[in-house]
């Protein structure tokens, strides 16, 4: 959810930033051409007022040997010096009264001349067009010089902009850094945000996935992220609460069932064996109903043992894997060749893994148990241990008819069988108690098709020992 919801934050972010960006580039490179024409309009004032004191009507050549004309030239000179600023006071017919350098005269088009032609009509230029960083061009600002109430002459500056290029540039470099420096921050607060509101429903998953896995204790904190995602861990909470009662009370009425039914069964069996004494040795119906009472009895057992799996806490430590197998192999070697099974092992003298030696044990016991049940006489069971990665990996193959994919997601199903495989004694409940067994304490059971025919059976023990296995195992509560 995260990687949806925090790009549309991010898009959301960047064009609020670029809504806002643009306006204040463009409110910052007129700021700085405001304060240059500003200057230039003071600049052609002070000339202006200069000139004054200079023009004389109508025209009289002797001014070109005025004193206060070689003056006023000379500051003109200077100016354009000083400031790279072509400057020039032209009568109105365009005559030079004062100009520097000496080879410029008025504009005959672009802006220049649009500035002249308006002082010319008694008032300031107006303000030139924007000047952008990437655009080389001059500014042209104009101001009349006033005798009597008539413009007699017109002072012309023609500025380059290089100087404020730079700085409308210098100032958009600091406002991408200030942007990008918000961006970042935004992006930063956008990963605080989408992880509070999402926090929850990543624990929410987290409690559904132990729930979903057997970890009925599996619970949500509520103290934290928005007010409806308390109120949904709360109600989560709450279910799973009562859904742990239900099947507390189903475990238990399992339990309890499984025991009583024991001693009436028992009573029962030993009915049977008195009836049998008055009847013929080998009577086939006596014969019947005594497998029938057994079949029941292993049925009986089995479910306390699933509802005693299911119910009790593991108790993990870090054990030899490889001693408990070879254990549990030669433990069933007898029956093996009983049956004429090679039952054999392979893998590493020792490997260590966190496991309830118990619990793994009887989960052993039944999967090599079920592989020696179908595996017929002279085929092979073997069994391995491997270490990979994060777990160690148990392996028992078998030899025997296998399973089609419909029944591979089916086995371990409580009181499930193959259709094709009625004829084996077994309740279908040993399968279900290995699987609660070994998910106690962190472990899996998962099945395969073995080549070139028959069953894998692989349980893989935790080699690190994760905190919600602890959790679990010692029956506290998940989160």
């Amino acid at each position: 959810m995260r990687t949806r919801l925090l790009p549309l934050l991010i898009v959301l972010l960047a064009g609020v930033l670029l809504a806002l960006g643009f306006p204040l580039a463009a409110s910052m490179a007129a700021a700085e051409q405001q304060r240059l024409v500003v200057d230039r309009i003071d600049d052609t004032a002070r000339f202006a007022s200069l000139a004054q004191f200079v023009t004389t009507r109508p025209y009289d050549p002797r001014a070109e040997t005025d004193e206060r004309l070689t003056i006023l030239r000379d500051e003109l000179i200077r100016y354009e010096d000083v400031y790279d600023i072509r400057v020039g006071i032209f009568y109105r017919d365009g005559r030079t009264m004062a100009v520097a350098p000496a080879h410029w005269s008025v504009p005959d088009t672009g802006e220049g001349r649009r500035a002249f032609r308006e002082a010319l009509a008694g008032r300031r230029s107006h303000d030139p067009g924007q000047v952008w960083p990437l655009q080389h061009r001059r500014l042209a600002v104009a101001s009349p010089v006033i005798r009597d109430g008539d413009v007699v002459a017109v002072v012309v500056t023609d500025s380059p902009t290089g100087r404020l290029r730079s700085k409308i540039l210098h100032s958009w470099l600091l406002l991408v850094a200030g942007e990008t420096a918000a961006m970042l921050l935004a992006v930063g607060a956008a990963f605080r945000l989408t992880g509070w509101v999402l926090r929850p429903v990543r624990t929410l998953d987290a409690a559904a996935h132990g729930i979903a896995t057997g970890r009925m204790n599996s619970r949500v904190a509520v103290d934290s992220g928005p007010p409806e995602l308390r109120r949904l861990a709360r109600s989560f909470n709450e279910m799973a609460d009562n859904l742990e009662e239900v099947l507390e009370q189903q475990r238990a009425f399992v339990a309890d069932a499984s025991h009583q039914l024991r001693n009436p069964l028992a009573a029962l069996m030993l009915r049977i064996e008195l009836l049998s004494l008055d009847l013929p040795e080998g009577h086939e119906e006596i014969a019947s109903v005594r497998g029938e009472g057994k079949r029941l009895a292993r049925v009986l057992d089995d479910l306390l043992g699933l509802a005693l799996a299911e119910h009790a806490p593991a108790d993990l430590q870090l054990a030899d894997i490889a001693e408990i197998v070879t254990d549990r192999v030669g433990a069933w070697s007898p029956m093996a060749d009983r049956e004429q099974v090679t039952l054999t092992y392979s893998g590493p003298a020792a490997v260590t893994g966190w496991a309830d030696p118990v619990a793994l044990s009887s989960a052993l016991d039944a999967v090599v148990d079920n592989a020696l049940k179908f595996t017929p006489a002279g085929a092979h069971v073997t069994v391995s241990v491997e270490a990979d990665g994060d777990t160690v990996g148990i392996t028992v193959a078998d030899g025997g008819p296998g399973l089609t994919e419909d029944e591979l997601t089916r086995i371990g199903d409580r009181f499930w069988r193959s259709s094709r495989h009625q004829n084996v004694s077994g309740s279908g409940l040993g399968l279900s108690i290995s699987r609660a067994l070994l998910a106690a304490g962190g472990a899996t059971l998962s099945y395969a098709p073995n080549e070139p025919q028959g069953l894998r059976a692989v349980i893989r023990v935790p080699r690190v020992c994760s905190e919600h296995v602890t959790r679990s195992g010692r029956g506290g509560k998940g989160t």
